[in-house]
């Protein structure tokens, strides 16, 4: 059943290939199914030594209507042979045990549930609600004041959606929502973060949808970008004081812009439009690794990882912005995505995503785009004292590696939404002499 249910999950990132076979990595009994409705924790790896998802099976002997939608399937032999299995983040009452397990720190067969002792914990009896908008991963809200993040794809090692917002409550900044509780199971020998519950930052509207609100208005979002600015720096700031930093010489700049080129060459293989401009865009990598040989020198640190308005919440009270989802891009092993970079990662991908705000109307408006992204980095340099426009070629090379990350993305998922990346690889193929902002 599972071979036909789980390529047909948005979440599920081996889309196009079949499914022969799965190897178990760990199974846990949540609830017994001998009462109206079982649940059951499930590791797996679509194939040995493939990427490891997690799955909660609800189990009932009789499916009702309105869990219809939740099918997985009917089981007709082993031991739940007679019972109907279903995708339990729909049932609100298998979903309501999840947040009763994450009161109780402890163990229950592989997995491991803990929590902040400083936090407030929440109530019981919330009810819960699946977030419909995500794409890898899956959310429950509880009550409008609570949020569990569920990680699909499972990597061995403490997720950064639960290591950096930590490390960020430690340090005192308010910009991210502070983890309440978490839980964990094991991976190839080692702990691994399953999912991490938060307060809902309810009255909060996301970066994504106000700028295309503003654009359908024809309002100006250079303020809104520039706050967007601060808060970013402020948050890279935070992060540097709690984590440690270091910098990023020869060696360490040939790896970086060696990746860079390797993505980009692994992009053009699957992506035959991007072939002709293979050429002009490799030029932004072999410029950073030229300035390394020199011994130009960058700082690095951890940073958000996959920056872009949908990750930005901003109050309806008071207008400040919150940062979310900080596991970083999830196709990228956790090894690169943990690994300390230059802050310009970040600025590139919310540079990037201010160009999708802007192409994703009609008619497209490239002056709303370069001044949300002039006010961003103005907003960003007020704050930190250094505008990330002071270093164009690694810059463009960030641009650029995100623009070929998009180019894939949307390659294999939306493929409607191929022109929007491609619009930008075609113009940082061919940059123009780069112009640092005035000091």
């Amino acid at each position: 059943m599972l071979r036909q249910w789980l390529p047909r999950q948005r979440w599920f990132a081996g889309k196009g290939r079949a499914v022969d076979d799965f190897a178990l990595v760990s199974a846990t009994g949540l609830l017994p199914p001998g009462g109206a409705a079982g649940l059951l924790h499930l590791l797996i790896r679509s194939e040995p030594g493939a990427d490891c998802y997690q799955l909660l099976i609800g189990l009932r002997a009789n499916l009702p209507p309105h869990l219809a939608s939740a099918l997985i399937g009917h089981v007709t032999e082993g031991p739940l042979a007679g019972l109907t299995a279903y995708d339990a983040l729909l049932d609100p009452r298998l979903a309501g045990l999840l947040l009763e397990r994450l009161r109780t720190p402890g163990t229950l067969g592989t997995l491991r549930f803990d929590r902040d002792p400083d936090a407030t914990l929440p109530t019981p009896g919330l009810t819960p609600r699946p977030l419909g908008a995500e794409q890898s991963n899956s959310s429950l809200v509880y009550g409008n004041a609570y949020i569990l993040k569920l990680f699909r794809r499972v990597h061995a090692g403490v997720n950064p959606d639960l290591e950096l917002p930590w490390a960020l409550t430690r340090t005192g900044c308010g910009r991210v929502p502070a983890p309440v509780a978490w839980f964990e199971g094991m991976l190839d020998g080692e702990p691994a973060t399953l999912g991490v519950l938060q307060p809902f930052l309810r009255g909060s509207d996301d970066g994504w949808q106000l700028a295309l609100h503003a654009l359908a208005d024809g309002q100006d979002f250079r303020s809104a970008a520039y706050d967007l600015g601060r808060a970013t720096a402020e948050i890279h700031a935070a992060l540097a004081t709690a984590l440690p930093t270091q910098t990023l010489r020869k060696q360490q700049t040939d790896h970086l812009a060696t990746d860079m080129i390797r993505r980009l060459e692994e992009t053009a293989q699957a992506v035959p439009a991007l072939v002709p401009y293979v050429p002009g865009l490799r030029a932004a990598f072999d410029a950073v690794a030229a300035l390394g040989q020199s011994g130009r020198t960058w700082q690095a640190q951890r940073v958000h990882g996959d920056l872009h308005l949908g990750q930005a919440l901003r109050a309806k009270a008071d207008g400040a912005w919150s940062l979310i989802d900080f596991e970083g891009e999830p196709a990228r092993p956790l090894t690169e995505r943990t690994r300390p970079q230059p802050i310009t990662r970040d600025v590139a991908g919310m540079l990037r995503s201010f160009d999708y705000a802007a192409r994703s109307h009609r008619p497209w408006s490239p002056d709303w785009a370069a001044g949300c992204r002039t006010a961003y980095c103005e907003g960003y340099a007020a704050l930190a004292g250094s505008d990330p426009r002071a270093e164009p070629e690694l810059l463009r090379a960030y641009e650029t590696d995100k623009a070929v990350y998009e180019v894939l993305y949307e390659a294999r998922h939306r493929p409607d939404w191929l022109p929007v990346p491609m619009a930008a690889i075609q113009r940082l193929a061919t940059p123009r002499s780069p112009r640092r902002p005035t000091q």
